[in-house]
């Protein structure tokens, strides 16, 4: 018996493991689009309940787990970005309040890179982060986003050439090429 179906059926241990094996990289990247903790934990929350019910629509000979989730919790990003911009009238996603603690502990480099991703634009943002933080496959992206691989390409290369001219100040000997 597959693991999602044990969970399904009210075996907490398969639900743990699943858990145990896809929290982390999923809470990643969930956070890297919304930057918010809080956030972030709703979303994995969300995810893996859906995956429980019954008009979940996983089905593993089409994709494996780890791929349908990360679609999942793209969704989930998606539709909080959207009724944020709805309510608040805001397009920026805000940073967490960093702690001193936090902050005496971070870098200048990984603030400004963290900022100048936060900046891109949605589409841009998720494939980056798929793809170096995450490590998946053009291919891979290209299913989670539900776009063409030219799509993740061009994407990538965009989002590459943004953080370039964004971060050229910290790459001493990069002068902008015009």
């Amino acid at each position: 018996m597959d693991l999602v179906k044990a969970a399904r059926q009210g075996k907490q241990t398969a639900f743990l493991q699943i858990y145990d094996e896809h929290h982390l990289p999923l809470f990643r990247f969930a956070y890297r689009l919304i930057r918010s903790v809080a956030d972030a934990e709703d979303i994995l929350q969300e995810c893996f309940l859906g995956l429980l019910r019954s008009e979940c629509k996983f089905d593993p000979s089409r994709t494996t787990l780890l791929k349908y989730l990360f679609g999942a919790v793209r969704n989930q990003a998606l539709k909080r970005l959207r009724m944020r911009e709805e309510t608040t009238g805001e397009t920026e996603v805000p940073a967490d309040v960093w702690s001193p603690e936090m902050e005496a502990t971070q870098t200048e480099l990984e603030i400004a890179l963290g900022r100048a991703i936060g900046q891109l634009p949605q589409t841009q943002r998720e494939v980056l982060i798929l793809a170096y933080y995450e490590q998946l496959s053009l291919t891979e992206i290209a299913e989670i986003c539900e776009i063409e691989v030219t799509a993740v390409k061009s994407r990538l290369q965009r989002a590459r050439a943004a953080l370039k001219e964004t971060l050229a100040e910290y790459a001493p000997g990069m002068e902008k090429k015009r």
